[in-house]
């Protein structure tokens, strides 16, 4: 049976979490504090987190952080009254897998856990991305061609990650202003242009096949040469 760890410290709320996950089919074992989260999710065996962003003690992004520093990435649902697009962006950076805000559904909970631990049944999160001989290291947030360092800011690496994730596939402006950018609307300015032209430069300038292509009325492509 999977074991998930609710890591809530109003008592009703996690009552009411380990209840309707206990009906689910899930073990639940339960934290009121990030300190006691902290402990028990190091110690491994959980299929997913729940995770109250304000706890006492250590608070929710903190305990995520310090868990992806010791190499523990069981997925996290982070769970939140805080729900601008601000604080959405924090708690994915800190190291939540998804983020879901309170009040919430008890189904939406159920099915975003679902699909957090279908994600991690497939296969591990990659840490290295190649795309031929371009390669982006996740862990130590380098990047390099045919072993070549290459320096990139903060916006390319991100963009530069999002189209190896989607390597071979048209990746849309709309695409890259949600999932690069967090626009979730047009600005109706040129700085996707200007990136992908920066990054371009960065990465195929001096090499003699290209990976970085425009396709006209659609996007932008990663992809090897043939």
């Amino acid at each position: 049976m999977m074991k998930l760890l609710v890591v809530e410290d109003d008592r009703d709320t996690a009552l009411y979490l380990e209840k309707g996950l206990g009906e689910s089919g899930y073990t639940v074992d339960r934290a009121g504090d990030g300190r006691d989260g902290l402990f028990l999710a190091s110690s491994g065996g959980y299929g997913a987190i729940v995770l109250d962003r304000m706890l006492p003690g250590i608070d929710g992004l903190s305990m995520l952080s310090a868990l992806r520093a010791a190499d523990i990435h069981t997925p996290a649902l982070i769970l939140s009254a805080l729900g601008t697009v601000d604080d959405r962006v924090k708690g994915l950076r800190a190291g939540g897998d998804d983020y879901l805000v309170k009040p919430f559904a008890f189904s939406e909970l159920l099915a975003r856990i679902e699909a957090l631990l279908r994600r991690g049944a497939t296969a591990p999160a990659a840490t290295l991305l190649r795309v031929a001989d371009l390669e982006l290291d996740l862990l130590s947030r380098t990047v390099r061609r045919a072993g070549k360092p290459i320096e990139l800011l903060p916006r390319e690496f991100r963009l530069l990650e999002y189209l190896m994730r989607n390597a071979g596939h048209v990746v849309t402006r709309t695409m890259l202003l949600e999932q690069v950018w967090d626009y979730h609307f047009d600005p109706q300015t040129n700085v996707i242009d200007v990136h992908v032209s920066r990054l371009r430069q960065k990465i195929d300038r001096n090499f003699a096949r290209p990976l970085l292509q425009t396709v006209r009325g659609a996007g932008y492509c990663l992809r090897a040469p043939d």
